[in-house]
């Protein structure tokens, strides 16, 4: 028996890379897995059943369970129906995991309105709108007299936590789903339900263009998908039910929690006066400890 047999679990954007990777352990450790893909391109172009219905064949064929979901997650109609057909389906939903995603990468200044909403709606929206409805699953089936052992799992990144350049809309999307993780963690606790993230990074299509497809063999084995899979498939289990509110960075290489905004050093009474700010300031970021680079690490 694996740790999450029984479960049954949502994987957003599972039709390939890290999600496919996601559900395949899943359902290798007994869980039942929704596999949910619209089939479309890295920049979220495009339509295909096919991504989904082969993952699903493929656990089949090992003897496991799962089922095909093409909802698009990036509007609230979607993401309702994915709740509610699953519960329909399975009788229950025990696991969420929001790992639906594209990219359309431009430096700031050249950014169109198209690329940014469009980032915002799969990621950030497609988070929270699965959420929601999973969210008041949840809480209505304690209310009810029920008990609820839930998951949420949810996909932030480095370029999110850390930064990377030409990645503001994607960078800004995987920083708030890192914040709406740790909100969701305090606010759904008392029905019995966690939320974590990951800030994985490995070597998958959305990846490729970003200079790891040129890794050498080592390197690439290292940075495959199949290493994220651990970690969320531990949190998706019934042994992770002490551990919320937290961000783990992952790699083939390092399994990290990632530290958050913490206030740093401070003047204490700060005058009124802004031209008597300047020495002050200078100090404070002088004293502060400084930004990370995309590695997690000191940037200095």
């Amino acid at each position: 028996m694996g740790i999450c047999e029984g479960r049954v679990c949502i994987v957003t954007g599972a039709g390939r890379g890290i999600g496919r990777e996601h559900a395949l352990m899943l359902a290798a450790h007994g869980a039942s897995v929704v596999v949910n893909d619209i089939g479309g391109e890295v920049d979220g172009s495009g339509r295909s059943s096919g991504p989904a219905h082969d993952v699903v064949e493929e656990i089949v064929a090992a003897g496991g369970v799962a089922s095909v979901n093409g909802d698009d997650i990036s509007t609230w109609a979607g993401a309702q129906h994915l709740i509610e057909e699953t519960v329909e389906q399975y009788g229950t939903l025990d696991v969420l995991i929001n790992n639906a995603g594209i990219l359309r990468d431009r430096m700031l200044a050249n950014m169109t309105e198209s690329e940014w909403d469009a980032v915002m709606a799969v990621h950030l929206k497609g988070t929270a709108g699965p959420t929601h409805f999973a969210a008041a699953y949840w809480r209505d089936k304690v209310k009810g007299g029920g008990v609820v052992d839930g998951r949420i799992i949810n996909t932030s990144s480095p370029s999110g936590i850390y930064g990377n350049v030409g990645q503001t809309n994607y960078g800004a999307a995987k920083a708030g789903i890192a914040a709406f993780t740790v909100i969701a963690a305090k606010e759904l606790a008392r029905y019995g339900v966690t939320a974590n993230a990951i800030a994985p990074a490995a070597l998958t299509r959305m990846t490729e263009n970003l200079g790891m497809g040129k890794a050498d063999d080592m390197t690439k084995a290292m940075m495959s998908p199949r290493w994220i899979a651990p970690i969320v498939t531990w949190l998706a289990s019934t042994e992770s039910a002490e551990v919320t509110g937290r961000v783990f960075d992952v790699t083939g290489q390092a399994l990290s929690v990632a530290e958050g905004w913490h206030r740093g050093p401070t003047q204490e009474h700060p005058t009124d006066d802004p031209t008597q700010l300047g020495e002050v300031v200078k100090r404070l970021v002088a004293e502060a400890r400084p930004n990370a680079n995309m590695f997690g690490y000191d940037e200095n």
